[in-house]
């Protein structure tokens, strides 16, 4: 076992209590972390975006089981809205992962870190859209699900910095939003997990243990850690600050985000 293997328990605590207490899956924070990790260890550069991208999805399907059970538990996921939009994840993320497979790492980053400062100067505003109007119909939420099915893919994420001011915009309670949010975050794990296995299935030049453009030690470090944590994160949601936490953890994304394009420029 080499000694980089041990960072990615350590992660999984991180990653695992953020998804829990923001409901934003851990892939914002993930990402850049397994992007540092793997360039230290001298991945071929062509492959790193696209390991810590499939990497993040793939344990973001375990996350969001253990925060989905949590925030039920509490009664705020409205199981309505996440079936209505389900299939238009499904089909967004499975699409947007087999495309972003194949943009090559240079480009495949920049768009990571523009998303992710978007995400980041949200939560450090924390933006609330006003409710405008009630939810859309069964096409509504298909069409609403596709797009955030598409940009969730490409940074990996669940899906809740998008998810949450939809549902907000669409009169649901913020509780229910945040529980709701990290639900949806399953079925775009999944879809998303599939596609970047896909994308990389064959891929020359790949470095042991991975499995598509996912790097097993890290999936398994990572997983084994955030499914304990996940619940922590999402019974103190109900309990801590949250708007203060979130405006520093968006501090923090914008950080995290520099330091990639920095890396990128280099």
């Amino acid at each position: 076992m080499t000694v980089w293997w041990l960072a990615y328990p350590l992660l999984g605590i991180f990653g695992g209590f953020v998804a829990g207490l923001f409901g934003v899956g851990g892939g914002l924070t993930l990402v850049p972390f397994m992007f540092m990790l793997f360039t230290a260890q001298h991945f071929p550069p062509e492959h790193v975006m696209h390991l810590a991208l499939g990497s993040s999805m793939a344990t973001i399907v375990f996350t969001s089981i253990s925060s989905m059970r949590a925030h039920h538990a509490h009664g705020a996921v409205r199981w309505d809205v996440v079936r209505s939009m389900a299939p238009g994840l499904v089909a967004g993320t499975f699409g947007g992962s087999l495309l972003a497979g194949q943009v090559p790492t240079g480009p495949m980053t920049a768009i990571f870190v523009v998303i992710v400062y978007y995400a980041a100067l949200q939560m450090m505003l924390d933006f609330k859209p006003k409710a405008h109007r009630q939810l859309p119909g069964p096409l509504g939420l298909f069409s609403a699900g596709g797009v955030i099915g598409i940009v969730s893919s490409l940074v990996a994420a669940g899906g809740g910095f998008l998810s949450i001011p939809f549902m907000l915009f669409c009169n649901v309670a913020i509780h229910v939003a945040v529980g709701t949010s990290s639900a949806l975050g399953f079925p775009i794990a999944v879809a998303g997990a599939i596609g970047y296995i896909v994308a990389g299935w064959g891929d020359a030049g790949l470095p042991p243990y991975t499995f598509g453009y996912i790097y097993l030690p890290a999936f398994f470090g990572v997983v084994l850690m955030s499914i304990l944590m996940a619940p922590v994160g999402a019974r103190l949601a109900h309990r801590l600050p949250v708007k203060k936490l979130k405006r520093a953890f968006g501090g923090f994304l914008a950080l995290l985000a520099s330091k990639m394009l920095f890396s990128l420029i280099g």
